[in-house]
């Protein structure tokens, strides 16, 4: 069962947000940025660049993408149109998506229904004669997993984009924490495509950021790719600048061992992953006041 000793979390989140940069303890990249403006631009230019060497070699690229973080969507349809590039050769895996109680998809509306969300903001304002073919555009729902599956495992994907949740979670790769079916390590990061119920603990952090603390809105169930596709990528970029309810969990990727409480702590074992999180994100409260006794 994993375990994170508090006193040794105390330690990682007292480092302040300046000093996390190059940090010799530092167990996987880390980029640290000032706001969300300076994050979207670096975010869109990740898969930008990625998509550019491979148009310039003939290549087609595979790119896994996340909904959100919102601030990378401005920039990413300014850097594909003013440069005249070609998603015609794109190929998208989504990562996620929201489902009922029951398992099925939830209304197109929904704050939480991410293919509404990507047609408007990711694909919404590329010009058309640029824009990436609706057969290369792979949406997960229950009724998709084996199509997106098998599809994935055509070729190698090129880049995976990403954020995290509160428990370390990248896609919905939640922290299990079903009391008679523990998972070790080695069971999350060989985890693939599947629906599952989200965690109570994800469903308040999303209420409190949506909707006010009403959990009751908050879709209980979800579909995702595993971390066996998302880690499967030749390079992981993952970012975020939403601030307070990703601290901790930033803390524990770059200086725990890897641990199935938070499942983001596996980008230490990709060859080629970066973490990139803005000054809000990177501050840590406990930081910000060295006289707290909490022992």
């Amino acid at each position: 069962m994993s375990y994170i000793d508090p006193k040794q979390l105390y330690k990682w989140c007292a480092v302040p947000a300046e000093e996390l940069e190059g940090h010799s303890r530092l167990k996987v990249p880390f980029r640290l940025v000032q706001d969300s403006r300076e994050m979207g631009r670096m975010m869109a230019g990740e898969l930008v660049r990625t998509i550019e060497e491979n148009n310039a070699a003939g290549r087609p690229t595979r790119a896994i993408v996340p909904c959100g973080p919102k601030s990378w969507y401005e920039p990413w349809t300014q850097m594909v149109n003013s440069s005249r590039l070609s998603l015609k050769g794109l190929f998208v895996f989504h990562m996620d998506e929201c489902l009922d109680w029951q398992g099925r998809p939830i209304p197109k509306n929904h704050p939480y229904n991410f293919r509404t969300a990507m047609e408007q903001d990711f694909y919404g304002g590329i010009d058309a004669d640029l824009a990436v073919p609706d057969e290369q555009r792979f949406w997960l729902l229950p009724e998709t997993i084996e199509k997106v599956k098998k599809a994935i495992d055509e070729a190698p994907i090129d880049i995976t984009l990403g954020g995290w949740g509160q428990d370390g979670h990248v896609a919905y790769n939640q922290a299990r924490r079903h009391p008679y079916s523990q998972v070790s390590i080695d069971d999350v990061r060989a985890s693939t495509i599947r629906i599952q119920e989200n965690n109570i603990d994800t469903i308040l952090a999303l209420a409190h950021r949506t909707f006010g603390a009403a959990y009751q809105f908050v879709p209980p169930m979800s579909v995702t790719l595993g971390v066996a596709e998302c880690l499967g990528a030749a390079k992981v970029r993952i970012f975020s600048d939403t601030g307070a309810w990703k601290q901790t969990a930033l803390r524990v990727a770059l200086f725990s061992e890897p641990t199935p409480e938070y499942p983001m702590t596996l980008l230490q074992r990709h060859p080629d992953a970066v973490i990139t999180a803005t000054l809000e994100t990177a501050q840590h409260p406990i930081s910000l006041y060295p006289d707290w006794e909490l022992f």
